[in-house]
């Protein structure tokens, strides 16, 4: 029971450390441009893992880690540019419930977790989802939709896609999640150091105590962390109770941009913000409940007749 909890408690850190993430790079990106805040995330990051991987026996990398690692470091650089271009010009509370549309779009992409065709009751989530966003969007009233808020639109899609291929190119390969988050921070580096230069990456070093906190929260807890994290505590726990916690992370995304960052949530976002967590929390239920039925059907589909 305890070894359970301390399970639980993992995973409820790393959702409540992504939630948070929206308002320290929405911070973050105030002092420095995007793209050199997202050069610091990775080198950072590299480092880190880089020296995590040193002192593992074995850590030399597969071919597989490099080639995969190296496919999806680049879905993963597109997520971070449209998250953090998004989050620099929309809400925190805003970023994270609208990301959290990855919940319910991922399903419809992936097709090696035994989906199959979806029931019909998964496609009202989604919409649900989808009034959500239109709500948030329109802030105080029904207007042009903010950038900020459509670039987050684009990068849940862009993550849906991204975490539908982790499922599709690491099935039935052994992976390890230290060298193959390490070869995605590499690649993540060098292809934001030439544009972060040219962004002004010598303002890094001017930046205050606070700004340089931020950046290595986004880069040790956020990212090094929080994927290490979720990793080991998905081995020890259910898929469903796993997905339940970290789906807690638009709740915490909220409760910090409101509570730390003094934002405001008008009437048509705070209803927008209702349905969002509404329609992903029954939208992933939905889903997990469908994928265990079929999981459970499987055997008696494909077993061999007896008799006559």
């Amino acid at each position: 029971m305890f070894y359970a909890r301390r399970t639980d408690a993992v995973l409820l850190l790393v959702a409540i450390v992504w939630g948070s993430s929206y308002l320290a790079a929405k911070t973050a990106t105030d002092a420095v441009p995007v793209l050199v805040v997202l050069f610091a995330r990775y080198a950072i990051s590299a480092l880190a893992c880089l020296a995590l991987v040193a002192t593992r026996r074995k850590g030399r990398y597969t071919r597989d880690e490099i080639r995969i690692g190296s496919l999806l470091g680049v879905t993963q650089a597109a997520v971070l540019v449209l998250e953090t271009y998004g989050v620099a010009h929309t809400s925190a509370a805003n970023a994270g419930l609208i990301i959290s549309l990855t919940i319910v779009l991922t399903p419809l992409l992936d097709r090696t977790a035994g989906n199959g065709s979806l029931p019909p009751r998964f496609f009202a989530a989604t919409g649900v989802c989808l009034l959500a966003v239109t709500l948030l969007m329109s802030g105080s009233g029904f207007h042009t939709p903010r950038v900020g808020d459509l670039l987050m639109l684009a990068a849940a899609v862009v993550r849906a896609v991204h975490v539908a291929l982790v499922g599709r190119l690491t099935k039935g390969r052994v992976l390890r999640p230290l060298q193959l988050t390490a070869v995605q921070t590499v690649l993540g580096t060098v292809l934001f150091a030439v544009p972060a230069a040219s962004s002004g990456l010598p303002r890094v070093t001017q930046v205050d105590a606070a700004v340089w906190g931020q950046l290595l929260y986004l880069a040790l807890f956020c990212s090094v962390f929080a994927f290490l994290a979720q990793t080991w505590a998905v081995q020890n726990s259910s898929a469903s109770r796993a997905s339940l916690l970290l789906g807690t992370e638009p709740v915490w995304a909220v409760a910090v941009g409101i509570g730390l960052g003094g934002e405001k949530v008008t009437a048509l976002a705070g209803l927008g913000a209702a349905l969002m967590v509404t329609g992903t929390y029954w939208g992933q239920s939905i889903e997990r409940t469908h994928r265990t039925t079929r999981e459970e059907e499987s055997p008696r589909r494909t077993a061999t007749p007896t008799g006559v």
